[in-house]
């Protein structure tokens, strides 16, 4: 072990040995990935790279495989232009030399910049070069379409997207931020086209945000066998428990995205997950993150952490396994 910045960091094949973990696949892809996924888009933002090092070393340690990261990522920070959150998972994948053991997801389709969004062919094209530089790889396991794009047919993206995977640059491709209807549609585009398709979706879906995925993207991936890794796994940290009151917003910079979440409805959710965290010796975000694991149409929650200590937390969730029993408390919560 030797310290950089201050914080440990640990580097494998010097004697430390990485946790197997109980992988899952993602749809129909070769892509097995560990059942959490930690969300990168703190790095840059409210992660600096001491950090950020400290905790992918403590992913690897565990077993974790799976990190999801943006070329956006952390542009809407002042003086940030994009691209900081790759660059420093690019440093530590050079640093630590563990690029074979993480499947790593990022995305393309948001603005970097004037006439730089969309998922056209020839943003699509330049933007890969500029992720797998920053990232310091040959290649992306896990390639999304971040946001839909009306404005381009779904034959020129899946078209560009195999282009790609044929060049080796790109394992397997997936969807974020898409409507059921759009998702089907790309869907149906690539079995028409021969083209390949997007074997995952990335929604927002969490125990309090759940009528948006569950009425019809739910049904869809479950039918077509579309792996699904949520975002805002803990509702911005609401489901943590730290935020009780609006007192308690000042605590996190997403402090002000988790007013809306203080309601009786959030309250039952929270008094129920509590309930269950004393019952299993465990906590409310251990909890909230296990019930998604639970869900059979959910392969992986994102969830993030600023801190070493935040991220045991969430490596505990993967260990928790709840009872029938619990999940009706927590469904009943709703």
């Amino acid at each position: 072990m030797s310290l950089i910045g201050n914080f440990p960091q640990l580097y494998y094949g010097a004697g430390e040995a990485a946790i197997e973990m109980k992988k899952r696949r993602l749809g129909n892809s070769n892509l097995e990935v560990s059942p959490l996924c930690f969300g990168c888009n703190v790095f840059g933002w409210t992660v600096k790279e001491p950090m950020a090092f400290a905790l992918l070393d403590r992913l690897l340690a565990a077993g974790i495989n799976f990190i999801d990261t943006a070329d956006v990522y952390s542009r809407w920070v002042p003086g940030n232009h994009g691209g900081e959150s790759e660059t420093m998972i690019g440093n530590w994948l050079k640093l630590s030399k563990a690029r074979d053991k993480m499947v790593i997801c990022t995305k393309v389709g948001m603005e970097m910049g004037p006439d730089r969004k969309g998922l056209s062919k020839a943003h699509i094209f330049r933007s890969v070069e500029d992720s797998l530089q920053r990232l310091q790889s040959d290649y992306i396991d896990l390639y999304l379409s971040h946001s839909d794009d009306s404005a381009t047919p779904f034959e020129e993206t899946l078209g560009a997207y195999a282009e790609l995977m044929k060049q080796g640059k790109v394992r397997a491709i997936g969807a974020s931020n898409h409507s059921a209807p759009r998702l089907r549609e790309a869907l149906q585009a690539a079995e028409r086209s021969g083209l390949p398709r997007y074997e995952t979706l990335q929604p927002s879906y969490n125990i309090y945000d759940r009528a948006a995925y569950e009425a019809e993207l739910e049904p869809l991936c479950m039918e077509k066998k579309v792996g699904v890794f949520s975002y805002f796994a803990l509702a911005r940290g609401f489901l943590t428990g730290k935020y009780r009151s609006e007192a308690d917003l000042s605590k996190s910079p997403r402090g002000g995205g988790i007013k809306q979440y203080l309601n009786d409805r959030g309250f039952r959710i929270l008094n129920a997950l509590d309930q269950t965290a004393k019952q299993k010796n465990s906590t409310p975000a251990r909890v909230a993150l296990a019930w998604l694991m639970a869900r059979p149409s959910i392969t992986a929650p994102i969830a993030s952490a600023t801190t070493v200590e935040q991220l045991e937390d969430l490596i505990q969730a993967t260990t928790l396994e709840l009872d029938s029993d619990s999940i009706k408390l927590l469904d009943q919560a709703n």
